[in-house]
């Protein structure tokens, strides 16, 4: 089969843990799934209504995560790092079973989710693999906070900025290219938070599952967890992993270039929903091995997103 094909998962695959913000021990399988099926959630501990797409739409939470919901208000929430880890292996397709409403925050990275994916493998579909491209520049600003999107010719490149007052985060930039470049300090940066803003996150029914297990904790100037950093981006890259997973609730890959500066969950779903009100901003292109759009794509780089 082409590499240009659509791929799912080769066999069932089984998470467990916690959630971080619900604090209930859930149970996730990732199962093969039909090409032009997209990525499903199943809520398995429900019986009826229990369909839930992770279209921009379907996005009805923001605060400190993504949480998506059906027309009868059946909700999966913390999608983001599962959606991410999805996007960057390039399965198109999947249903995922889940007996709660909270993915699992395993080690606070998609880490587990990659490795265990990778070690199953693909089926690879005769189907072709379809984009989005996007045409014309669009921006969404809340105060400082700023987010665009606009062409790129090859790839999705996002360029992302944190900026923090406390001296250990501070202001860190970091930018890749999704489809060239070792996505590895992406993948398995973790979570993070400030001490000080603990109590006031668990008063608002949040981070009830969190611990120094599955986030980076900073109080001061010092990293309370043993294991400190994994690599020295590891907040904006965790940030960059968010992004790349909010993005993927367009339902496909794009070819794009995204610039952030302070952005977050909100910032990216206020987004795509501009760039989707406007069939000008984005075309979706099916690739197929006889008719690739040279103007925009070549081979290599199909095979690089495939």
């Amino acid at each position: 089969m082409s590499t240009l094909s659509q791929k799912t998962v080769r066999n069932d695959i089984t998470f467990s843990g916690v959630g971080l913000h619900s604090g209930k021990f859930v149970k996730l399988v990732i199962k093969p799934s039909n090409s032009n099926t997209g990525i499903i959630f199943k809520r398995v501990d429900l019986t009826t209504n229990n369909l839930v797409f992770p279209s921009f739409e379907n996005v009805s939470n923001t605060s400190l995560n993504t949480t998506i919901s059906n027309q009868f208000g059946v909700k999966v929430s913390t999608i983001e790092h599962l959606m991410g880890a999805l996007y960057g292996l390039g399965v198109d397709n999947a249903l995922i079973e889940i007996d709660g409403f909270e993915v699992p925050i395993l080690d606070g990275s998609a880490k587990e989710f990659i490795t265990k994916i990778m070690k199953t493998g693909f089926t690879i579909s005769s189907d072709p693999i379809k984009v989005i491209k996007i045409n014309k520049k669009v921006k969404f600003s809340d105060g400082q906070r700023t987010i665009s999107i606009e062409p790129s010719k090859l790839s999705l490149d996002i360029d992302f900025e944190i900026k923090y007052k406390n001296s250990v985060i501070g202001t860190q930039k970091n930018k890749i290219n999704l489809y060239e470049d070792d996505l590895l300090d992406i993948f398995n940066s973790r979570t993070f938070c400030l001490y000080e803003d603990i109590e006031k996150i668990k008063k608002n029914g949040l981070a009830k599952g969190g611990s120094l297990e599955n986030a980076i904790v900073v109080k001061d100037n010092d990293i309370l967890n043993k294991e400190k950093l994994r690599n020295a981006k590891e907040f904006v890259n965790h940030k960059i992993l968010d992004c790349v997973g909010d993005l993927y609730t367009s339902g496909y890959r794009m070819i794009a270039s995204v610039i952030c500066s302070q952005g977050g969950h909100f910032l990216t779903n206020q987004l795509l929903r501009k760039v989707f009100e406007n069939k000008e901003n984005f075309s979706i292109i099916e690739i197929k091995g006889r008719n690739l759009p040279h103007t925009t794509l070549n081979r290599t780089f199909l095979k690089s997103i495939a």
